[in-house]
């Protein structure tokens, strides 16, 4: 491991290698025990989350719901509750894959909420995606999927608003390495159950809760841009999965590999920090 692998990987912490299925079973309970010792902190009772039809989203709403489920029989309130928020823009290109989501969550409520009309909406409004400053399309689609992303933020804050609720985020070690989230879009939340799990662990997590495989095994992508619909994280990360976890956990990676990931890391610092202020 060089000292960069080992300063970036205790900058997120990173979880080691699960050594055994029950290395993974106890860090399962003690992402459930998180969750529920966060909602009583807080004096709340509702937890809200986005569900896209990816392994993360998925991952995090099973142990949201099993959480509340738990609180539940140990306090015999009913009012602990997970609301689970379907987000499409339009219609979702992916959409079988969504529902089979939300039928693993098994979420105590659902909400769907079409994002389309409040991005475009904005979008109209906006001089420098219209008249002031012309954009190629590349660039005009690449602010609108940021845009979606905060649109989709706002609406879950809203709802947990309204219910007196948390917003859960879905953020993990292998896509904060790479800033792979919109800054106070997916980024914003009020807790991150999956912090510091790469993400070869995510899916072994959602294997082991019974998500079926065409969640657990999917491709990943952000699905933001109209361009390019359904595009792979890896495509856009130069690297895969396989290659962030191996170098998060201190394993050996090809040089060009280490090197994406070391700058792509140090140019997405401003995402992994609060807003610079004066010292």
């Amino acid at each position: 491991m060089s000292n960069r692998q080992a300063e970036i990987a205790a900058a997120l912490n990173v979880v080691p290698p699960f050594a055994n299925e029950a290395a993974l079973v106890a860090e399962v309970d003690r992402r459930k025990a998180f969750i529920k010792q966060t909602l009583r902190n807080a004096g709340l009772k509702v937890l809200v989350l986005g569900i896209s039809g990816g392994v993360d989203s998925s991952t995090a709403g099973r142990l949201a719901q099993l959480a509340v489920e738990a609180l539940r029989e140990e306090t015999g309130d009913s009012a602990y509750r997970f609301i689970a928020v379907r987000l499409p823009y339009a219609q979702q290109h992916d959409e079988e894959d969504a529902a089979a989501a939300m039928k693993f969550v098994n979420a105590d409520e659902e909400v769907t909420v079409n994002i389309a009309g409040g991005v475009q909406g904005l979008d109209a409004q906006l001089d420098a995606l219209t008249v002031a400053k012309p954009l190629t399309d590349a660039r005009r689609d690449f602010v609108r999927g940021n845009t979606k992303a905060r649109i989709r933020m706002v609406a879950q804050y809203a709802i947990a608003n309204a219910n007196d609720g948390l917003v859960i985020g879905t953020d993990h070690a292998a896509e904060a390495v790479m800033g792979f989230f919109t800054k106070f879009g997916d980024g914003a939340c009020d807790l991150t159950p999956l912090e510091g799990l790469v993400k070869g662990q995510v899916r072994a997590i959602a294997q082991y809760l019974g998500a079926p495989e065409k969640l657990f095994a999917k491709t990943p992508t952000a699905d933001l841009e109209e361009l390019t619909p359904g595009k792979p994280d890896e495509d856009a990360h130069g690297v895969t999965y396989q290659e962030i976890d191996a170098f998060l956990h201190g394993q050996p990676v090809r040089q060009e590999a280490y090197d994406t990931i070391v700058r792509t890391y140090d140019k997405t610092a401003h995402k992994r920090r609060q807003p610079y202020a004066p010292e």
